[in-house]
């Protein structure tokens, strides 16, 4: 695959499917980011990146601490690409960041989680693979239970993510990203902005509202678990 020329936004479409036990769908528009970590872009009030908003040493970079955390597992990148919301107006809110970490040996895939309680967690996917354990507890309705199987292919012209939550031989729940690609250029960002405005922070306002919503229809909270 060639290499995408970065950064590069990508105005996009977020879904939340709930089959059971109540069924709900829910979606939004919205915009995202695909940059170099070596080569981060920076515009003061729409588009700031800052290692405090991911997992980490927030007095390194994001490019170390990803680096540390693929060590950790024995893997080295040469290159990594990293799509997420930045931080805009002072706001930032990232439900799943996606990092493409190119190696000697293919595309590692690291995803990092962020719950509405400040939690955050990271799942590596090596070369090949597309299916992990859950280990994070992520919505007040799901046990930290399950696997999640995970289609994370590395942006294109088209932006098109899965994660599928699998438990007891079905999936109670999907959530998918689809998006098209748009330049970075200061025009679009701009329009993005006025399109979405505070795009991260409406998003997790979004998330809530859904929350509340269910809970009044009468889905039972479950107490969290899993590792913070």
């Amino acid at each position: 695959m060639t290499e995408p020329a970065l950064p590069a936004l990508y105005e996009c479409v977020i879904t939340h499917v709930r089959s059971a036990p109540i069924r709900n769908r829910f979606g939004y528009g919205s915009y995202l980011w695909l940059v170099d970590l070596d080569r981060l872009p920076e515009n003061r009030w729409l588009a700031a990146f800052h290692a405090r908003d991911h997992m980490g040493d927030p007095g390194l970079s994001i490019r170390r601490n990803v680096d540390a955390f693929l060590a950790a597992h024995g893997v080295t990148a040469r290159r990594i690409t990293m799509l997420t919301n930045a931080r805009v107006l002072g706001h930032v809110f990232n439900p799943l960041t996606v990092y493409w970490c190119h190696t000697g040996e293919g595309v590692a895939v690291v995803a990092e989680v962020h719950n509405t309680y400040g939690g955050r967690h990271r799942y590596l996917l090596r070369p090949g693979e597309h299916e992990v354990a859950k280990e994070f507890h992520v919505s007040p309705f799901h046990p930290v239970e399950g696997r999640y199987r995970l289609s994370l292919p590395e942006p294109g012209e088209r932006l098109a993510l899965t994660v599928t939550l699998h438990r007891e031989g079905h999936p109670p729940f999907v959530a998918s990203v689809r998006g098209r690609r748009r330049p970075a250029t200061g025009p679009w960002l701009y329009r993005m902005a006025a399109k979405h405005p505070l795009a991260p922070l409406v998003g997790g306002a979004r998330i809530r509202r859904q929350g509340i919503g269910l809970y009044l229809r009468g889905l039972k909270t479950v107490p969290p678990g899993g590792p913070r």
